[in-house]
């Protein structure tokens, strides 16, 4: 069949099977094959499948921006060409962001394996190097992406092109002064250890070199006892401390004589702030950490709106890539919108638009293949039914078919709740979120003991009611479809007080941002008691035809927990959904506050002071530096970039606050700056490191050395997000990076935290300090973590500090 060809580095398919293996391998840990996939005419070892709206890739790929392989027909395309090539003969390329897949096609099952076999192979090496090793393969990128020749050796006019590509603004003269002091052989080339030498002169940091000298008697190496007093004061280790230390230097110290000595070298010290024993999570929190016994209404829940669409509202196109993203990602209430189609198939698509369409059957099969692949914890499947009563017969057969035990078709108990079930009591379980026929008692053997009913006064009237409407139900909704739906029950929203006195705990209501909005406005405190014991969907606009996104913020400040947005749509608003959900194990759960699990609670948003809380809290953010900036995608050759730096508060609306750091020409001079104009200016505190007041390379390594200072109110609600900006006079400035994290779970100390990338250089880091002054935060939040997207093979940092210093990260918005 026509179609581009994809072939990995010339002749590798020649080697034989038992062999090719090793030597492919052996070459990608030299550094000589990064997983580079060329296109072109060339003898195919697999034939590439174009894409509706896909082009093949114009630039070699690396296995870093692999995230999978998947076999057989598991995506539209495949499908649409399973009767032609048997499975074993397919298989597709997943990439991070918003890099399209690529489906290939075999020659044969075996040569097929090869290339399955290979990538998985080089995905886990990469996945799984150390931080030295992550260090070394970065060096090598950058080599490789110098050497233009390909002769293993960088000239002076390859420096300078990699200066360029690195966005470091630097005379020709100082270019050379530094070329020639690693050039040790006097070969007037860069080869080995003296391009590595030529790297660390790049990347030499002042701050973490002088804090690692204070603790340091001979200012060259830490001694085991250094260590330990290192840990116990900056970053307030206080249990096991001695074999803490031990086992730092045994993993990253990379001298073996000085790891004999029990000391920490400077490449040591930075290797161990650059890895995850360094990061500024609160390591507890990492993994599962907090209690998932409580009923289903007392977590936020990582939710997704018209999750098929890949694109926008009206002519984008819906694919099962968006349920595999989505849930890879930790979502866990998915939509789905069915109509009629073709044959009797159930169809998903964006009724009444140009979106394409996918069969209801795939979508399924989806689910149930990745519903649990990143948690165990249950999916809530958003059910949008606009089908006739013989297609929604299917969609109920094909439900129960393919799910099979996933489906959640009764109580956990066989009775009727008086509060809904626990993450925990529906683990594995998908849950159907639909209209339903009747009551859930109807379809059980009767009440539980305090099931609620209508009042005697009401009863005659209500039972009228209920009547008329079970009567309408059953002439739209097939009962096979009703069946499914449990504890997720649809129904209208008529009022906080009706919902309370006649509502169960098993029925939701739906509310599209507007209509949110103005009940946060006009009732916020009944909304957080209503959330308190029962499940709230907020969905966006209909006018947000683009797919982009409102704040989800507002919508977690009155406690609504299935918050849908637009997962395919990067932006703030995904930033900080990536920001609260990037904890807890990534389960797609967040416990809430528990003032917002309280149903006689008095706590409102709009009025901090409604609530005994602890107080307010002064957070002060000093902005030291950045290193390794990357320059903006698709800017033109020698531009280096003017950043500066965004620190937004999002929280209550008392807490909702922003400021910005002046801006660094790349000549390494400071300019402008837009303080928020409504934030006080309190005392700055000294720092204990004083910087360097000069960078020499502004737009790769600038300083700012900016005092930033915020009120906190209610910081069991606050995320903290930092962006880096490069500064454009003329026209809006253009995005570098972003972290996002909840502010309660920041670990005091002085960190490094392994990013994602900034743009396409896959590096770039920021450093700030941070203190604290006034109250004490409570353990019982989210935890600050990146956002789902790769590591990056060089390390990242971006500084804090809780009357110590601390380091954070930045990262991309995982789409871009």
């Amino acid at each position: 069949m026509d179609g581009w060809i994809a072939q990995w580095v010339d002749g590798w398919m020649s080697s034989s099977v038992d062999g090719w293996m090793d030597e492919w391998m052996d070459e990608w840990k030299k550094g000589w094959l990064e997983g580079q996939l060329y296109v072109g005419s060339a003898p195919c070892p697999a034939v590439l499948v174009p894409h509706r709206q896909a082009s093949p890739p114009s630039a070699p790929v690396s296995i870093s921006d692999v995230e999978t392989v998947r076999e057989g027909h598991q995506s539209e395309v495949l499908q649409s060409l399973a009767d032609e090539f048997p499975p074993e003969r397919c298989f597709t390329i997943v990439f991070y962001g918003r890099r399209g897949n690529l489906d290939l096609i075999a020659g044969s099952a075996e040569e097929a394996q090869c290339w399955v076999q290979g990538l998985r192979q080089l995905i886990e090496v990469a996945t799984s190097m150390d931080q030295r090793e992550k260090i070394d393969q970065w060096i090598r990128d950058w080599f490789q992406k110098a050497d233009k020749n390909k002769d293993g050796r960088m000239n002076f006019k390859e420096v300078q092109r990699l200066l360029k590509m690195m966005n470091v603004d630097m005379n020709e003269d100082h270019a050379l002064r530094l070329f020639q002091a690693a050039d040790k052989s006097e070969s007037g080339t860069l080869e080995g250890e003296e391009f590595v030498l030529f790297y660390k002169t790049l990347t030499q940091r002042e701050e973490v070199l002088s804090l690692f000298q204070d603790f340091s008697e001979d200012g060259k190496k830490l001694t085991l006892l250094e260590l330990v007093d290192f840990l116990r004061q900056e970053q307030l280790e206080d249990e096991g401390t001695e074999e803490l230390a031990m086992e730092l230097i045994d993993k990253y110290e990379p001298s073996e004589t000085a790891r004999a000595r029990h000391a920490l070298s400077a490449d040591g010290f930075l290797m161990y702030l650059c890895s995850p024993e360094g990061s500024i999570f609160n390591p507890r929190h990492r993994a599962l950490w907090q209690d998932m016994s409580q009923p289903l209404c007392h977590y936020f829940i990582s939710s997704s709106h018209n999750t098929y669409l890949i694109e926008d509202q009206i002519r984008g196109q819906s694919s099962i890539e968006g349920y595999i993203r989505a849930l890879k990602r930790g979502c866990r209430c998915l939509e789905v919108d069915c109509w009629d189609g073709p044959n009797g198939e159930p169809m998903v698509y964006h009724g009444h638009t140009f979106t394409s369409k996918i069969p209801f059957r795939e979508v399924v099969s989806t689910l149930g293949k990745y519903a649990f692949k990143t948690s165990d914890y249950p999916v809530i499947l958003s059910l949008e039914n606009h089908c006739s009563m013989e297609q929604q017969e299917v969609l109920a057969q094909q439900l129960k078919d393919i799910l099979g035990e996933q489906l959640l078709t009764a109580t956990t108990d066989g009775r009727v709740p008086t509060q809904l079930p626990s993450p925990e009591e529906l683990k594995h379980k998908i849950l159907l979120k639909g209209k339903k026929i009747g009551r859930l008692e109807d379809m059980l053997d009767g009440p539980g003991d305090e099931a609620p009913d209508v009042s005697d006064d009401d009863n005659g009237a209500e039972a009228e009611e209920e009547r008329r409407r079970v009567k309408k139900d059953k002439e739209n909704l097939a009962q096979a479809l009703s069946d499914c739906i449990i504890y997720c029950k649809s129904v209208s929203f008529r009022g906080f007080q009706e919902a309370r006195s006649h509502s169960r705990p098993s029925e939701i209501s739906s509310f599209a941002e507007a209509k949110a909005r103005k009940l946060i406005r006009d009732t916020g405190n009944e909304f957080v008691r209503h959330n308190a014991w029962q499940l709230t969907r907020i969905y966006p606009s209909g006018m947000r035809t683009d797919s982009s996104n409102y704040s989800p913020q507002e919508m977690w400040n009155v406690g609504c927990q299935i918050v849908a947005l637009n997962f395919q749509t990067a932006g703030m608003e995904m930033d900080l959904c990536d920001g609260l959900f990037s904890q807890n194990g990534r389960c797609g759960y967040v416990l809430k506050p528990p003032f917002m699990r309280d149903e006689e609670t008095l706590f409102n948003p709009s009025d901090p002071g409604s609530w005994e809380g602890p107080g307010p809290i002064t957070l002060t953010i000093q902005v030291i530096s950045g290193q390794q900036l990357p320059k903006v995608a698709n800017t033109k050759d020698g531009a280096v970039i003017d950043p500066l730096v965004r620190v937004e508060i999002h929280g209550v609306p008392a807490d909702q606050a922003r400021q910005e750091t002046k801006y660094i020409e790349n000549n390494g001079e400071c300019h402008g700056g837009t303080r928020d104009p409504a934030a006080p200016r309190w005392p700055i505190p000294a720092l204990p490191h004083p910087p360097s007041t000069h960078s020499p390379f502004p737009g790769f390594n600038p300083r700012w050395d900016e005092t930033l200072q915020f009120q906190l109110h209610v910081p069991e609600l606050a995320l903290v997000r930092f962006v880096v900006e490069d500064y454009d006079k003329t026209s809006r400035n253009d995005f570098v990076g972003q972290f996002t994290l909840a502010f309660t779970n920041i670990k005091p100390g002085e960190w490094l935290l392994p990013g994602g990338a900034l743009g396409q250089l896959r590096q770039g880091c920021l450093g700030l300090s941070w203190v604290l002054e006034s109250g004490v935060v409570g353990s019982s939040q989210p935890e600050p973590c990146c956002p789902p997207c790769r590591l990056p093979p060089h390390p990242s940092s971006l500084q804090g500090r809780h009357h110590h210093p601390a380091l954070f990260s930045l990262c991309p918005h995982p789409h871009h």
